[in-house]
């Protein structure tokens, strides 16, 4: 997929640009495919489990092992990072943002009418209930 591709300091612009191109066709598929499962959390979710783990094999074993091996390189890797938008990272939706997001979906819904009612229960205090399930 990235033919051409040399270490930083045999690199050209055209090979650079090339990979910008292949790069840019490869993020378009990937959003196509998202798109594609639209509404479809559980493939949405297998999808982002494939990126990560991508993601985690290129880091792990190609750019590691292609780490520079001497201070003037590194210097020079560093450089391009800093400039660049810093270290790649992915971030994991937080426990709490992603029950967030199931309860506004979940406490709006719309009565016959249209208007929005607002269908969520309050849970009862589990620090105050007995071992019989009730609650004080």
């Amino acid at each position: 997929m990235m033919k051409g591709i040399r270490g930083m300091d045999s690199g050209t612009d055209f090979e650079l640009g090339n990979l910008q191109s292949e790069l840019k066709s490869l993020s378009q598929e990937v959003l196509a495919l998202a798109e594609s499962y639209q509404g479809d959390s559980l493939r949405l979710l297998a999808l982002l489990r494939t990126l990560e783990s991508l993601h985690r094999e290129v880091r792990e074993g190609l750019f590691q092992a292609s780490l520079p091996d001497n201070r003037q390189a590194l210097y020079k890797l560093l450089r391009n990072i800093e400039s660049n938008g810093g270290w790649p990272y992915i971030q994991r939706m937080k426990l709490q943002a992603f029950l967030e997001g199931g309860d506004r979906r979940s406490s709006l819904e719309k009565s016959p009418d249209g208007s929005e009612q607002n269908y969520t229960q309050t849970l009862p205090d589990t620090e105050n209930s007995t071992a019989t399930g009730k609650v004080d």
